[in-house]
């Protein structure tokens, strides 16, 4: 088990990544009190359903969803005087 100050992690954490990959346990601590341990997420290899109209149905946009803003509302937005 590896253990480095947060000094240290900060300046190395690629390279402290790295040696958690190769199976190496590494320790994070503050003045010498290990705090916490780098550790490798399992992936999740399920295929993604990205393909087109993946969204359809489950979304809604409104008919005047560009429509202009009505005046007073765009008067505020731009930080003119009512």
């Amino acid at each position: 088990m590896r253990i480095v100050n947060i000094t240290e992690a900060k300046a190395k954490l690629s390279r402290l990544v790295d040696q958690a990959l190769a199976g190496e346990e590494v320790v994070i601590a503050r003045a010498g009190r290990p705090l916490v341990r780098l550790s490798v997420v399992q992936a999740d290899d399920r295929p993604r359903d990205l393909s087109h109209g993946y969204w359809a149905g489950r979304i809604a946009i409104a008919d005047d969803f560009d429509a202009p803003l009505p005046d007073d509302v765009l008067d505020a937005v731009e930080g003119r005087a009512a």
